[in-house]
């Protein structure tokens, strides 16, 4: 019986998740399975990614063949290379304890890129959200001045005091008091 790892789709339209099952390759996308090893969730960002790492290894070491989409989503989490290093400990290549401190040094730089990104993603967030409010700040200041203008009444003009018709022309002197 030829096995797969594959995704299974639940949710909403526009705003599916999926389950990471181990499933006959002849079985329906959404159909019978053989278990449930973790899921996924693209709608948040980075993708939320849940699985049991001991099942999936279990898995592939007994043939299970995984999709595209879930040979990436193996690959993210180390599954993949994990079973490369083990592979590597069954030949005898290197020894388990070798290949355990392979996979830990991996899986602390693997740490630190995943919370670098969310870093990133939520400071840029916080950026456009505050350039989003300066912004409605400066419209909604100048839709109060277009409204102060409109219902301000124009100043009353002031007449011109008796003392400028006193003043000489331009050709005469001034006179002296």
């Amino acid at each position: 019986m030829p096995v797969k790892i594959r995704l299974s789709r639940h949710g909403k339209k526009h705003n599916a998740y999926y389950h990471i099952v181990v499933a006959d390759s002849r079985a329906p996308r959404n159909g019978k399975f053989i278990e449930v090893i973790g899921d996924y969730n693209p709608n948040t960002n980075p993708a939320t990614i849940n699985i049991n790492h001991q099942r999936a290894l279990t898995w592939l070491d007994n043939g299970a063949q995984p999709t595209d989409t879930c040979r990436a989503i193996l690959s993210y989490k180390g599954i993949l290379f994990h079973n490369h290093l083990l592979k590597g400990v069954k030949k005898g290549a290197l020894t388990a304890e070798q290949a355990e401190a392979k996979f830990q040094q991996w899986m602390q730089e693997k740490i630190v890129k995943v919370d670098d990104k969310k870093k990133h993603v939520m400071t840029s967030a916080e950026k456009s959200t505050a350039a989003r409010l300066a912004d409605e700040a400066k419209k909604k200041e100048a839709k109060l001045e277009a409204i102060r203008a409109k219902y301000t009444p124009p100043p009353a003009e002031e007449e011109a005091p008796a003392a400028e018709e006193a003043a000489p022309s331009e050709g005469e002197a001034p006179a002296e008091a």
